[in-house]
């Protein structure tokens, strides 16, 4: 059987570039070498290569996080070279990167979320008046980053403009949301026409972490993750169709990941990931080890998809 030619990207020019760059590496030992022959590629030197290289080039792996990888730059550019990729377009990769327009979406599904409000680095910003409409804690991040980049929980008043001057140092927008204290879940689905849900993940940061923010995503052992998570079938039900919602909502394709809050009976939505962390250990492989899917398994479905996916791209 003839291998595939796949270009593997990774790295890219966002603050996220250095996770990007070690996803690629566990990512690239992973696949399997008896179906692919794999180029890789960093977008911030190597974007003339891909582009000479692209009548070559069967299929795309991107594993980039943040601006130019997961925002819809990099999927645009593979589809004029008419190269298949892995995951969401460029409309569905621009909308779950943007926290604004994905709530708005989120509220037209009907999707349950906490309150918030956006400011642009133009608005007088009101601290007075975020804890007046919204209460306290807050969560304040930027509106446009990833892996809880500028985020923080800010539980006094003194504290809310300080962590909003940190969200606007990744961005001209920024997003402050009422905290909702519960159980924090997370729910993969996989498929493009028909989805599949996987098992809920929980996520229990250590003590010494306030939320399960950059150090405690990254540093190993710094958070359990619970898989399938510690809650009822009918919690488990409702996060998984919530998932699938959510992924409809933001015109996502082939996969994605929800990160949710669980208080009480109810399940608030936060964010969904259209190129969620792919190390061995990341939090949608583990799901899917939990499905009996390996993460070598894992890869080549995403890749699957994604050729199936440009193919029905191209005959629209």
């Amino acid at each position: 059987m003839k291998k595939i030619n796949l270009a593997l990207l990774s790295g890219g020019i966002s603050s996220e570039r250095e996770i990007s760059l070690k996803s690629g590496d566990q990512v690239f030992e992973a696949l399997d070498k008896e179906k692919y022959d794999i180029t890789r590629y960093d977008p911030q030197n190597d974007l003339p290569k891909l582009i000479s290289d692209a009548d070559k080039i069967d299929a795309a792996l991107i594993i980039m996080h943040g601006p130019y990888g997961e925002d819809g730059t990099i999927q645009g550019l593979l589809e004029l070279l008419d190269i298949p990729y892995q995951g969401s377009g460029v409309m569905g990769s621009a909308v779950a990167m943007n926290k604004l327009a994905t709530k708005q979406m989120y509220e037209l599904a009907g999707l349950p979320m906490p309150p918030y409000l956006v400011f642009q680095r133009s608005d007088r910003f009101d601290a007075e008046d975020c804890e007046e409409r919204l209460g306290l804690p807050l969560v304040v991040k930027p509106l446009e980053a990833g892996s809880s980049v500028g985020m923080s929980i800010v539980r006094t008043s003194q504290d809310i403009e300080p962590a909003a001057e940190r969200a606007f140092s990744h961005g001209d927008a920024i997003l402050v949301e009422g905290f909702v204290d519960g159980i924090e879940l997370t729910a993969g689905v996989i498929g493009n026409q028909t989805l599949e849900a996987l098992p809920i993940i929980e996520i229990v940061p250590g003590d010494v972490y306030e939320f399960f923010d950059y150090e405690a995503k990254y540093t190993p052992g710094a958070t359990q993750e619970i898989c399938p998570a510690r809650i009822s079938d009918a919690m488990t039900e409702k996060a998984q169709s919530y998932a699938k919602m959510a992924h409809r909502a933001l015109f996502c394709d082939g996969y994605s990941r929800t990160d949710m809050i669980m208080q009480d009976d109810e399940i608030y939505i936060l964010e969904t990931n259209t190129i969620p962390g792919m190390t061995e250990t990341s939090l949608l492989p583990q799901a899917g080890v939990a499905a009996g899917i390996s993460f070598t398994e894992l890869l080549d479905r995403l890749i699957e998809l994604g050729m199936e996916q440009h193919e029905l791209r191209r005959k629209k």
